[in-house]
Formats: structure tokens, C-alpha cells, sequence
């Protein structure tokens, strides 16, 4: 769109001319975020990219070095790629995207040539495990939607990486929702080394001249008492599960609208059961998912739609059918009430109301209002699909859901999702009915109205979908609710919520000392952290070089405006799975011992908690045997208790086999045994334990150690590593290719293969007999007189060997 000769643009050297309006908030914004680091609060539509933007041009001009932006999915990092591309003057090659397609010998080398790289978390953090990047030159870090970085989220690694590692870091989080109270927005900047909170609501008056009132409308509906009867029929049933439960003293009430709190702590009470080896235990929570998956029936029959828990009932009746199917899924579909609540949805021909309301709601819209785009918004993926249908009778209508295969449905890819988004921004079609996927990510247009077929229990999707109308114009938003069913406590929660996070944006909003002193201080000195020499402190931080708001401010008669909106899909952080073969030379550093780690144990923090440990340098690589290699003799399988016991309970050989292989390939083979009540865990015979240790140890020459939880495992792999590469002067050398075994090793494996006789007593066998063949055709008398062989093997070898095969 050509600019008008009365719309101001920003000018800047690295800013692509006439692109960028100015506008006064995102200056402002972006002032504060060059001066430290800062949580950015932004309503959606409201240009939170532009201000990450603007720091990043400053930064890369006045400090040098290069940028990283992280976005949660892949489409959102593409959104973000071309916006960058189009406003900056930086060849497009030096602007590269990470995500799991790229390989990584492929990213390593880009990296060292890239300005800006914007990527998936889970991409930087292998590649920082895996030692194929450095942060240390990274100017400017942006986090977007970084009210992700919580718990195991890879931001939290990434942040605490860059404060360690960078020689000049700053950080901008951006979100439109960072938390649902003051502790959660607290949790995200002490996570990301946050100091500073910028919050712009669309009560500022900046704001206000480039937001329209959105209206907000609640329209409630009754439900018939087909539906009434279908739910109340489920309803009983939830009851009488109750009042098992009850009596197994997990809860006092018996009533089918309890908390989804309750539920919780019913489950929690049921696994102390089961930890002190209480049948009732596992009865109980067999019980406890029955009720699960009744409420989820009655959750659809009163705010969905009859059609979608007809599609329920359907898949559960298909699971209780196949091999392995739970217990809980057999007993609901097997009990009366829930086959005559079956039968009703399924001869049910009228409509749920709330179908009947949307479409006048869109005739009113898109008729008598001439709107032209309207996105319905649903949490499930029957209902998308049976609006569609539905509207789809009236209205040019189109679906639009995530990438997985799920709810007896197929996903779109990434490709459908952007020719869909494409067609609609185009006008081909007129209503979007949309599960979660559209919420915060994929580059929604502005719409006339946003429909809700049910009210959202969270405040953060509450605001990124109200985000998507009243950006150009005077937008509307309607929530379907019906009347005494959870759409009620969903309304009331979703109120208060949302009531909870304006108030405490409000309270934080300029106050970033006094959310500096509410910081930890383990997490509040990640910006002051260096490593030793080049880290800044807070004091120097506010002299970082501040361009103000002048050096943006020049203007311009000629450009386009863009509008970039934050993106992502409903594979809500999917983390890449990858083969992963490091490039870096394995040479030890004098300064540092080296564990090369199997990309697979990515799964643990074993390996982010190494490559965070100073001397320490850790390096990725697809492995053939073992879990980590610690020098040219020493290489290590770690085994959790339950997996262990697994292998003597299940038949399964494979760790056996896994030592075997690591004994062959590595002169000092190490099993660490991770995690605790080795003899207690289980209702496994002690001596059994005794005895795979005991195999461990002299059939496969492998030293068996002890540690009591992934934190021990850490400590005990940095001291095996030291020993072996500073005390021993060892170095690592990857050399574990699985090795043929040789004849007589295959002879052992065909008959230690047989009735689970195990190596040992094939050993012996093959030493009486000579031969695989003899073993095979010896009498039961013969095989009982060799070591080992009782009547019990005698007659399971006989039987194996000697059965017809059916």
C-alpha cells in the first residue's frame, strides 16, 4: 500500500526507506528495549515485531555483531523472516531461518556467515548442546511469545546460555499475554534475565489512535431437552463412578459438575495408593479415567454440538474394541446409560442451538452489516468440521485446523494453512471456522467479526483471539454460551482471568525497579552474569548506547506500511527430532574435558546441565552403541531403575545386547543404574537383580555404578570424564560402530535366544554339546545335566524347539 504524504515513516540506516510508520508507542517501546533488557507487552495487531525490529536495526548498526530471534513454530518463524527480509536493508542471504530442516552441518556453517538468524527454540538449544554455535556475538536476542518460558521450555535454556556466554547480550520478550498474575509474568523475566517491563494497553492514548473499540457480546442460548436428556444420562453415570471413588475415601462428593482442582486432587490421593502398592489404587484410577472421559462426553453434548459426541462415543466404542484397549474405555461403552446416551445423539436430527445462533450471527454481519471476513473460533475439531458443513450452506466456508491427525480427523500441512490464509486475506471465501491453531500464530487478516463458539477458559487465548478485530476498524466479538452448563464456569473464569492480567499489567507497567527487587536474585543476576570478565552489570547497562527516539523519527513521503501479526500453529512447540552428527573436532581443549552425548538422550536435562558446566564441552552425534563417550575407552549406557527391571520382567534382551555391543566396541564399558529402590520398585525376586548385575559385571566385563537421579548421573559423568582425559591424559575418540559378533558370539545369541536361557547357560550348553544343532535336538535328560539347566529349562527348551508352529 503507497504511503499518504501525511503518514510519518521512520528512517534509518539499516531500515528499508519509507517501509516502517512511525508510530509514537512502538518508538517509545523500542527507546526502553536498547537500554536493557525488557518485557515488551503489546496487544496483538499492534506491531510487537516492529519493536523487536527497531532494536535489532540499532544494535546491529551502532554495536555490531549478530541477532537471534526465536518464535515457537515453524510458520511463525517464516512470518517473521519475511518481514524482516522486506524492512531491512541487509542482502537476504545474511537473514537465514533454523528450524529441523535445515541439517545441522548445515546450520553450523551458515551461522558464522548470518546477520540475523530466526529460528525455533529447539533448534538452538541442540545446536548449543551439540557445540555447534556460540552465542558470544550475539548483539540482540529477541524471545517471541514469551510467555512460553516456563519450566522445561527451551527458552529458559537459551536465555541462561546467552547471559553466560555473550560478550554484549540484550534481551526483548514480546508477548500480548505474558502471564495470568503477577508470579507468572515474574516466572517469564526471571527466566529471561528480564529487567525492565514495558506494557502498552490500548488505553494509551499512542495506542488508542491506531485501535477501534471492539464490542464484545455475549449471547446465551437454551439448550432442548433432547440434549438435556443425553447429558443427564452421562451424568448419572459420572455419580455412581464417584461414589466408588468415594468409598475408596479420594473424595467427599459425588456430583458430576465438580472441579477439574478436585479431579486433581482425586488423582493425586489414588497415586499415593499406588505408591504404597495398594490394589485399590490402580481399581481407583481406572475409575478416575472413566470419569475423565464421561465429563469430556457431557463437555461436548452442552457447548459443542450433538454431532461431535456422537463422533466421541464412536472413536471410544472403536477403542474399547481393539487389542490393548483400557479398561475404562471397555466399562463406559459397555454400560447401559452411556448406549442409550449413544443411541439418542445418534438418532438426534435437529440442530444444537448455538449452530442456529452462529448463522444468524453471520447473516447480520456479513448481510445487513456487508462485512466481508469472519473467523469462528472452536476448541474442537468436530465442530470445526460440522460448522463447516453447516455454514458452509449459506456462507462460502472454509476450514482451518492444525497439522496433527487427530479426533478421527486429517490435519492440514503448513502449505494448506498459508493457501487457506492466502484465499481468505484474498476475499475468496467469506468464514473461517478455526480451531486453536489460528490464536496467536499464523498471519490471521483483520475480520469484521470474531466468533467464539464457546467461551475460552484462558486469559492469554482470550486476547490473542480477541486480537484479531478492531485493528483498522471498529471490531466485534461474540461468545456463544449456553445456559447451566461448564460454558458458565468457563464465562467466570475466563472473566476473572483476563480482569486478573489487565490489573497486574496495570500495576507492573512502569514500575521495572520494583519488579527488579521481586526478581530472585539467582535469576535477576543473568543479565549481570559474565562468565568471568565481559558481562555488564546493572548499573552499566543504562549505558548502553540509547538512539532515543529521534534517531527514528525522520520522515518520509514515499513507502509502504506493513502490518506483521505474530504466528504460530497448534503443534504447540513440537520439538524437532532429528539424526544430529556433530561437526566440531573431537580433540580435547586443553581447558576443557569433552563428553560426546547421543542426540537421543536430548530427552534428559543430563545433557543441558552439562553443557552448562564451566570446563566442560559437550558435542552431539548420532551413536551407535552407548549413551555417552568419555574417552577412547570409556563409554557409558545409562539404565533408569524401571528400565532395568523392565528388561528382567519383559523378556526383553536388548540391554544385554546394547552392553554386548558397547563391550566390543570400548575396552572400560560403564552401565550407570540411575534412580532408586532397586529391590523395592518392583515385585521382582532380589537374586534376579543380583544376577543381571551380577551378568553385567563378569559375562560382559561392564562396571556397574550407582546414582540415585539425573542429577547424580551429571556429577558422575563430569568426574569419569575428568579422570579419564586429565588424570589418565585420555582422549575421547568416537570409534563405537556396532561390530559383527563373531560365530561363536552368534551361537550364544541363537541359543541364549531360546526360552530366555540367557548367555550363561548357552555357554554352557554349547561347551557340552559342541553344536547349536545338538542343543537343539538333545533330550530333556541330557540338557538337565548341564550346569545351570533345571527340569523347568529342560522342558521350555524341548517345548520351543520341538512345537508346531501355528
Amino acid at each position: 500500500m503507497a504511503a499518504t504524504d501525511d503518514v510519518a515513516r521512520i528512517d534509518h540506516p539499516l531500515l528499508t526507506s519509507g517501509f516502517l510508520e512511525r508510530r509514537l508507542y512502538q518508538l517509545q517501546l523500542a527507546g526502553t528495549a536498547q537500554k536493557a533488557d525488557t518485557l515488551v507487552c503489546l496487544p496483538t495487531g499492534l506491531g510487537k515485531t516492529t519493536v523487536s525490529l527497531l532494536v535489532t536495526a540499532e544494535r546491529l548498526q551502532s554495536v555490531g555483531g549478530k541477532a537471534l530471534m526465536l518464535a515457537p513454530t515453524k510458520p511463525l518463524v517464516q512470518q517473521h523472516a519475511d518481514f524482516y527480509r522486506e524492512a531491512l536493508q541487509i542482502p537476504d542471504e545474511d537473514i537465514v531461518v533454523f528450524t529441523g530442516e535445515v541439517r545441522p552441518e548445515d546450520r553450523a556453517a551458515l551461522w558464522e556467515d548470518a546477520q540475523i538468524v530466526i529460528a525455533t527454540p529447539q533448534v538452538v538449544e541442540n545446536d548449543l548442546v551439540g557445540n555447534r554455535i556460540s552465542l558470544r556475538d550475539v548483539t540482540h536476542l529477541t524471545f517471541d511469545e514469551c510467555h512460553r518460558a516456563t519450566g522445561e521450555y527451551a527458552y529458559v535454556y537459551i536465555a541462561e546460555r546467552y547471559h553466560a556466554d555473550a560478550a554484549d547480550p540484550l534481551v526483548t520478550g514480546m508477548s500480548a499475554s505474558p502471564g495470568g498474575d503477577e508470579e507468572a509474568i515474574l516466572e517469564v523475566c526471571e527466566n529471561l534475565g528480564l529487567q525492565e517491563v514495558e506494557v502498552m494497553t490500548e488505553e494509551d492514548a499512542d495506542v488508542a489512535e491506531f485501535t477501534h473499540d471492539t464490542d464484545v457480546q455475549w449471547e446465551r442460548v437454551d439448550l432442548p431437552a433432547e440434549i438435556l436428556e443425553i447429558r443427564d444420562l452421562i451424568n448419572e453415570l459420572i455419580s455412581d463412578r464417584l461414589e466408588d471413588l468415594k468409598e475408596l475415601g479420594v473424595t467427599n462428593t459425588t456430583q458430576p459438575d465438580l472441579s477439574q482442582k478436585k479431579l486433581n486432587g482425586m488423582r493425586a490421593e489414588l497415586q499415593k495408593l499406588i505408591n504404597n502398592d495398594q490394589s485399590e489404587g490402580y481399581q481407583g484410577m481406572s475409575t478416575h479415567a472413566e470419569v475423565m472421559k464421561l465429563r469430556r462426553a457431557v463437555e461436548l453434548v452442552e457447548t459443542q454440538s450433538v454431532e461431535s459426541v456422537r463422533r466421541y462415543f464412536e472413536r471410544q466404542r472403536e477403542d474399547a474394541r481393539s487389542s490393548g484397549a483400557s479398561k475404562a474405555s471397555q466399562r463406559m461403552v459397555s454400560d447401559p446409560r452411556v448406549r442409550r446416551a449413544m443411541r439418542k445423539a445418534e438418532t438426534f436430527d435437529d440442530l444444537h442451538p448455538k449452530f442456529s445462533k452462529a448463522r444468524i450471527l453471520l447473516a447480520q454481519t456479513l448481510g445487513i452489516g456487508e462485512g466481508e471476513r469472519v473467523i469462528v473460533f472452536t476448541e474442537s475439531r468436530d465442530t470445526a468440521e460440522a460448522l463447516t458443513e453447516f455454514l458452509g450452506q449459506s456462507f462460502e466456508t472454509r476450514k482451518f485446523v492444525g497439522q496433527g491427525d487427530k479426533e478421527g480427523s486429517d490435519g492440514m500441512s503448513q502449505k494448506q494453512q498459508q493457501e487457506r490464509l492466502d484465499a481468505f486475506r484474498n476475499g475468496e471465501f467469506e468464514v473461517l471456522v478455526s480451531t486453536s491453531v489460528a490464536e496467536e500464530g499464523l498471519d490471521v487478516p483483520e475480520v469484521d467479526l470474531v466468533m467464539f463458539y464457546e467461551p475460552v477458559p484462558t486469559a492469554i487465548r482470550s486476547i490473542q483471539r480477541k486480537g484479531r478485530t478492531g485493528r483498522q476498524t471498529k471490531g466485534k466479538v461474540v461468545v456463544l454460551l449456553a445456559n447451566d452448563t461448564r460454558d458458565e464456569a468457563f464465562f467466570w473464569i475466563s472473566r476473572r482471568r483476563q480482569q486478573e492480567m489487565e490489573d497486574e499489567l496495570r500495576k507492573l507497567k512502569g514500575v521495572a525497579e520494583e519488579v527488579e527487587e521481586e526478581l530472585d536474585d539467582s535469576q535477576r543476576s543473568l543479565g549481570e552474569f559474565n562468565g568471568g570478565s565481559t558481562g555488564e552489570t546493572n548499573e552499566n547497562a543504562a549505558e548502553r548506547l540509547d538512539p532515543g527516539l529521534t534517531d527514528f523519527a525522520e520522515e518520509t513521503d514515499s513507502g509502504a506500511d506493513t502490518e506483521t501479526a505474530d504466528a504460530e500453529d497448534d503443534t504447540t512447540a513440537v520439538a524437532e527430532s532429528e539424526g544430529i552428527v556433530a561437526t566440531v573436532d573431537s580433540d580435547t581443549d586443553e581447558d576443557h574435558v569433552e563428553v560426546v552425548i547421543d542426540q537421543r538422550e536430548l530427552d534428559s536435562p543430563i545433557a543441558k546441565e552439562l553443557s552448562r558446566r564451566e570446563g566442560v564441552e559437550t558435542r552431539l552425534e548420532t551413536l551407535a552403541v552407548g549413551d555417552y563417550v568419555l574417552s577412547d575407552r570409556v563409554a557409558v549406557e545409562r539404565k533408569s531403575v524401571s528400565d532395568f527391571l523392565d528388561t528382567l520382567t519383559g523378556g526383553d534382551r536388548s540391554m544385554f545386547e546394547q552392553v554386548g555391543d558397547l563391550a566390543r566396541a570400548y575396552a572400560r564399558p560403564v552401565v550407570i543404574l540411575e534412580g532408586e529402590n532397586l529391590y523395592d520398585e518392583r515385585n521382582v525376586h532380589p537374586n534376579a537383580i543380583r544376577g543381571a548385575l551380577s551378568s553385567l559385571a563378569i559375562d560382559f566385563d561392564a562396571s556397574v555404578l550407582r546414582t540415585e537421579d539425573e542429577d547424580d548421573t551429571t556429577d558422575l559423568l563430569e568426574v569419569l570424564a575428568t579422570r579419564e582425559q586429565e588424570t589418565s591424559d585420555r582422549t575421547v575418540s568416537v570409534h563405537g560402530e556396532k561390530s559383527g559378533k563373531t560365530l561363536a558370539e552368534q551361537q550364544e545369541y541363537v541359543v541364549g535366544s531360546v526360552a530366555d536361557i540367557g548367555p550363561v547357560t548357552a555357554r554352557s550348553l554349547l561347551e557340552e554339546f559342541g553344536t547349536v544343532e545338538a542343543v537343539m535336538t538333545a533330550r530333556k535328560e541330557d540338557l538337565m545335566d548341564v550346569s545351570g539347566v533345571g527340569e523347568v529349562t529342560a522342558d521350555r527348551l524341548r517345548e520351543v524347539v520341538g512345537s508346531e508352529y501355528e
